[in-house]
């Protein structure tokens, strides 16, 4: 784990590597103790569930990339269904989202994507994952396939020269490289976060697909500059790719 019309069954040969325990909605409802009875967790969490779903229906009514991404779905023939293949659930501490490759369903995670913009960077993180295995198709047990799919998401959605220099990799002295840097980083963290590598095997499937995948950068068509109008232009070219919703 890293979602009706048409939507593309998962082959049965296929067995999809189980990381439930980041996403323990996945399992059924989560078990609460004495104090959590006490304390009205369950009233909390309908709350947070119900904050999530309204801002992830926002970003799908107003967020230009969000909207491009679900415009590319539809053309590949995975045209998303709100209901269907996103779902607020709670999850552990270190994730924000997740994409289920065996139901086809994003997840967002509600206690810990609280805004608009965290649940927007997630979501089209997440878009990224669900188009790759549309029309790639993506197998996430291999780790090549997971490398490539990291490096285009963190690619065509997260990192900038601000981001970088946030994280100490990029400086005055070191501009030119600092995009890819960001995006190798990003890729190879995301790659731990969901495989129990090490950093060193993690970097080596980075690094043996990077050029080729950082270059694919369908459907967006361009990196995203941060205080750009850039999301707002490949939306409103999509169309000219084919891409309409």
């Amino acid at each position: 784990m890293t979602v009706e019309k048409d939507e593309k069954a998962v082959p049965e040969e296929q067995h999809y590597e189980d990381y439930s325990d980041l996403y323990p909605g996945r399992k059924g409802p989560v078990k609460r103790g004495f104090f959590g009875q006490i304390f009205l967790l369950d009233r909390q969490e309908i709350m947070e569930k119900t904050k999530c779903e309204l801002n992830v229906y926002n970003r799908l009514q107003h967020s230009p990339l969000v909207k491009l991404m679900l415009a590319a779905l539809k053309s590949s023939g995975c045209e998303v269904d709100l209901g269907r293949h996103i779902s607020c659930e709670v999850c552990e501490k270190e994730v924000t989202g997740g994409y289920d490759p065996k139901l086809n369903q994003i997840i967002i995670c509600q206690n810990t994507c609280r805004t608009k913009n965290r649940v927007q960077s997630t979501l089209s993180h997440e878009l990224i994952h669900m188009f790759d295995f549309c029309r790639n198709k993506l197998d996430l047990n291999n780790i090549d396939h997971l490398a490539c799919t990291e490096i285009r998401a963190a690619n065509l959605c997260h990192c900038s020269f601000m981001g970088a220099v946030t994280r100490g990799l990029a400086g005055p002295f070191h501009i030119k490289q600092a995009h890819q840097d960001c995006v190798a980083d990003k890729a190879i963290r995301s790659i731990m976060a969901v495989k129990n590598v090490s950093k060193e095997e993690a970097t080596e499937a980075v690094m043996r697909v990077f050029l080729k995948c950082y270059n694919d950068l369908e459907p967006v068509g361009r990196r995203l500059r941060r205080n750009s109008r850039d999301m707002e232009k490949a939306y409103i070219e999509g169309p000219l790719y084919g891409y309409s919703d």
